[in-house]
């Protein structure tokens, strides 16, 4: 089904693969007639050519892009136009689309929700963006259906920006990145590498997108093939899938922890833009006549078979046919990772849903930027059409991902098909992916066409002893499920006669409704700001010395932006800094919040120049040991804050507060010994953290006291290894060291955060 190369390979005219090897470039020549370099032929794949068109650095191994456009939705865009705000934004110099489909029905917080929309609105008038109503489209079908083109590059506030199935080049980022657009500075970036993912064959009836996405997923997250590097989709078996197939792929390779994706063009794509209205943002995209891939992963589409990502990650992947045939050995296998998980702090049991030697089912949600595509509801109504989902616990949620397609759905019939079965047809909402909107009740077990199955992302909350789980499937499988009433069933086990109807577009419905003020700043207009919208507190430069109190230690594998700040509940709470701080870490290590703000009280003594022994006795005797080394140490040259340490931080969600509520809580630094994704260490960058990687094994305590002298010495002169201590261990002397960070980045840390540096 598929294979991962373990070097290189070279691709000549978008079909042969020739792996590197010493005898590659005779091969080639043989082939071609012609001896090229892999130097040469890395600058032949696609990717390569569009970064090379947004870099403005003029080398191409130290990127400096400038992105064509900017998407955001309602518990991003609030943050990143206050902080832009605060760094002198005047205009949007790029279009910015602003999106409302997070906080669209999330009820918690009064009239928070719409205020931020009302936020948006005005900043669009105010600074020329464009703003999208709520329950029109989720971000990423609006993006798709209005701003991709062929070769251009978009950047979003969101990690599932990704629409390199259209011929355009997108990238998730913390909010922070997109402020530096807003403020025309670029994003820094090293050369990533590029990985070919080579699709050969044609999938069979009932394999989905979201099939084939998870057999990918499954291969490549745990050893890191893609990690931080480009997956470009090339092979002939590209040929064989519509643009809606690729583009429920395409989404998915977020949980890759890839950079970014892109895919060949053709006249599938072609289509889908003259469909659109915009014909004249189609090219035809392919990879030179010899193109080099840092690696390959080969996909057998034919080969591939319905698939489930058990909880609590997209990569915990089986076939069904493999569940179903050792069902009880892989729920068993489900508790032993939800103990690492969930920390056992709830019982947790997959078993007491076999019902007959068979798994039921719970609920069912088709939805969203991956599942709420045409083709994908259009099947399951074919699957489900003249059932019943039946009057048991099983429910079926469909959310269509963009009233333009909810309208065609009306039209052609499938929305009454999908209705007479029992099924609930909901309006363009992201809720069923980030846990806001159809929990499920305790215990019970919800299969989702959606991005992410994460504990809690299906709305339960483990600190109330609740707990409920997600599987991913594809829109098909879940059909075929409720179709058998709610046990598990592939797509595959069914004979389904699929119409595949022909998709029309509406653009009127977008040109009534949305506001498109791009290229038109008003100046005059006033911003409105409701009552939770507040500035972000200030922050300090990075002192020449550093106290980090441990504030929590995370020793599992991976840990979740889900895990650092919440999604769901807390996502009312997004356009307010302090606010939002409170749920930090709420999840995963409830008393974060109450030692991180501990030790804030006694940075907050230091910089009003009071006495930190006074304020915080066990401070003074920190204090006098590291004077006993280090006698110039004060309160003058030496702040003072907290760290967290985890093994691998970072995986999941773009959403820079993972970062920002630890800074607002006096944070100054995370210890990892990596990074689960490169916007996550960014995120921590632009907010002024310190993101150390720790190379040698060292178990840290809650309360360990680490002391890092001259540390804005070694961020200023780019030391690759600074000296830091344990002091309660006996001054336990550790090495840390930062990574590659470019000057800006280095800048940006010792003047405190991106604002600060942006003062300058």
């Amino acid at each position: 089904m598929i294979e991962l190369y373990k070097g290189g390979a070279y691709l000549i005219n978008g079909k042969e693969l020739v792996e590197d090897s010493d005898k590659a470039s005779e091969i080639i020549k043989g082939k071609t007639g012609s001896a090229v370099t892999k130097e040469e032929a890395a600058k032949n794949t696609i990717a390569y050519g569009i970064l090379n068109a947004h870099n403005t650095s003029g080398n191409m191994d130290k990127l400096q892009i400038k992105f064509d456009k900017l998407t955001s939705h309602d518990i991003t865009f609030v943050g990143i136009i206050q902080t832009a705000r605060a760094s002198g934004l005047t205009e949007f110099p790029i279009p910015y689309v602003l999106t409302n489909c997070h906080n669209s029905l999330c009820a918690v917080g009064g009239t928070i929700n719409e205020d931020d929309h009302m936020f948006g609105l005005s900043c669009a008038k105010k600074y020329g963006g464009m703003y999208v109503p709520p329950h029109q489209a989720v971000i990423h079908q609006f993006a798709r259906e209005m701003l991709a083109e062929c070769g251009g590059m978009i950047l979003g506030s969101d990690s599932h920006t990704r629409y390199g199935a259209l011929g355009t080049m997108a990238v998730g980022e913390g909010g922070g990145e997109l402020v530096k657009q807003l403020l025309s500075q670029t994003y820094d970036v090293n050369m990533p590498g590029v990985v070919a993912i080579y699709l050969d064959g044609k999938p069979e009836p009932g394999v989905g997108p979201q099939d084939v996405a998870l057999a990918i997923i499954g291969e490549v997250f745990g050893n890191g093939y893609v990690k931080n590097k480009v997956m470009e989709f090339v092979g002939p078996g590209v040929a064989n899938l519509s643009a809606d197939y690729r583009i429920g792929v395409d989404v998915m390779t977020t949980e890759t922890t890839c950079l970014s994706s892109i895919w060949q063009t053709d006249d599938k794509i072609k289509d889908f833009y003259e469909i659109h209205g915009r014909g004249d943002k189609y090219k035809e995209l392919n990879p030179g006549s010899v193109a080099y891939y840092d690696g390959v992963v080969y996909v057998d589409l034919s080969k591939v078979k319905p698939m489930i990502a058990m909880p609590f990650h997209p990569s915990n992947t089986y076939t069904i046919e493999e569940l179903n045939a050792n069902l009880m050995d892989i729920l068993d296998d489900c508790e032993k990772r939800a103990l690492v998980s969930l920390d056992g702090k709830v019982d947790f049991t997959l078993k007491d849903k076999v019902r007959n030697g068979k798994l039921y089912v719970d609920q069912g949600i088709i939805a969203g930027c991956a599942g709420g595509g045409f083709e994908n509801i259009c099947a399951a109504a074919d699957i489900l059409k003249g059932a019943s989902i039946g009057a048991d616990e099983f429910t079926l949620s469909v959310y269509p991902a963009s009233t333009p397609i909810y309208m065609e759905l009306a039209k052609n019939g499938r929305l009454a098909d999908l209705i007479g079965t029992g099924a609930i047809v909901k309006t363009a909402f992201c809720g069923p992916c980030f846990g806001a909107g159809d929990t499920p009740a305790n215990n019970a077990f919800s299969i989702r066409h959606s991005t992410r199955n994460f504990p809690n992302r299906e709305g339960s909350k483990v600190q109330n002893g609740q707990i409920s789980s997600v599987a991913l499937m594809d829109a098909r499988s879940i059909a075929a499920t409720a179709a058998n009433k709610g046990y598990l069933t592939a797509a595959t086990d069914l004979d389904v006669n699929y119409s595949n109807p022909k998709y029309y577009f509406d653009k009127s419905i977008y040109e009534n409704r949305v506001y498109d003020g791009v290229g038109k700043a008003d100046p005059s207009v006033e911003i409105k700001f409701g009552p939770n919208i507040k500035d972000w507190p200030s922050m300090v430069a990075l002192t020449d010395n550093l106290v980090l109190k441990v504030a929590s230690v995370i020793h599992d594998p991976v840990t979740t932006t889900d895990e650092l700040i919440p999604s769901g509940e807390t996502s009312s709470y997004r356009s307010n800094p302090l606010g939002l701080a409170e749920f930090t870490l709420s999840r995963k290590d409830p008393g974060y919040v109450a030692r991180a703000k501990e030790i804030q009280q006694v940075e907050k003594v230091r910089e009003e120049g009071g006495c930190m022994g006074e304020a915080y006795p066990e401070m003074k005797e920190i204090m006098t040991k590291i004077k006993e080394t280090y006698p110039d140490v004060c309160k003058d040259n030496t702040g003072v804050g907290s760290t967290i340490f985890a093994v691998k931080p970072g995986d999941g969600s773009a959403r820079e507060q993972a970062a920002s509520c630890q800074k607002v809580l006096g944070g100054w630094a995370n210890i990892a010994k990596e990074y689960a994704t490169k916007r996550y260490r960014s995120n921590l960058i632009n907010w002024g953290m310190l993101p150390f990687l720790m190379p040698e094994d060292y178990e840290f305590e809650l309360g360990d006291y680490i002391f890092i002298p001259d540390v804005a010495k070694a961020v200023k002169d780019k030391n690759d290894d600074i000296k830091a201590y344990v002091v309660n261990k006996g001054m336990k002397e550790l090495t840390f060291n930062l990574g590659d960070l470019t000057d800006d980045e280095r800048d940006i840390i010792l003047k405190g955060c991106l604002i600060n540096y942006n003062r300058r």
